[in-house]
């Protein structure tokens, strides 16, 4: 089987989950939607919980890049902040999809340990990256810095979530320039 297809799975996986969670992530539906055989899914993923691990590890290696490419264009840290809530964005504009960190937290209990590590990868790239930038703005201790930057993780990937029930970005955009103009983002 050739790297193709391990890609393709990993991209089919990521869409179910990204639309129902862990419990989304279905061999026989995943082979369905790329024209292979269920059990073609096992020469690269042992099991579902090595597909969901794995899918959740990409997710948030490619957010850590994205972050990374967000703060190396922009002119500043107060830029780089305000950008921020466009990898949360980008996904309710994909098919109205959630954070798949977000979609999995939500099921934390009963995901298997390898998924449970990944997800908490996921939060903390997002924080230390946000606390990073935070230090670029201020003074303050890292201590801080960490508090402020979980708060405005939390807060955007909870605004996804209600523009995700709404199935209306506007939501969204507007409690962002909320957390923006109460200066819970800030931007200045």
């Amino acid at each position: 089987m050739s790297v193709n297809a391990r890609e393709a799975i990993l991209a089919e996986a990521k869409c179910a989950a990204q639309k129902h969670g862990y419990n989304g992530i279905n061999f026989r539906n995943i082979a369905a939607e790329i024209g292979i055989k269920n059990a073609s899914i096992y020469y690269h993923f042992a099991s579902k919980a090595s597909l969901g691990a794995a899918v959740a590890n990409r997710y948030w290696q490619d957010t850590v890049q994205y972050l990374e490419t967000i703060r190396s264009t922009s002119a500043d840290a107060a830029e780089a902040l305000t950008r921020y809530p466009t990898i949360f964005r980008k996904s309710l504009e994909d098919d109205n999809r959630l954070c798949l960190s977000s979609f999995m937290a939500a099921e934390y209990e009963d995901l298997p340990l390898e998924v449970k590590v990944e997800i908490q990868a996921f939060v903390d790239a997002n924080v230390a990256w946000l606390s990073h930038v935070l230090s670029e703005k201020g003074t303050g201790s890292s201590e801080d810095y960490k508090k402020q930057a979980l708060a405005i993780y939390t807060a955007v990937a909870g605004a996804q979530l209600v523009a995700r029930t709404r199935q209306n970005t506007e939501i969204f955009d507007e409690l962002i320039a909320t957390y923006q103009q109460t200066g819970l983002i800030p931007i200045s």
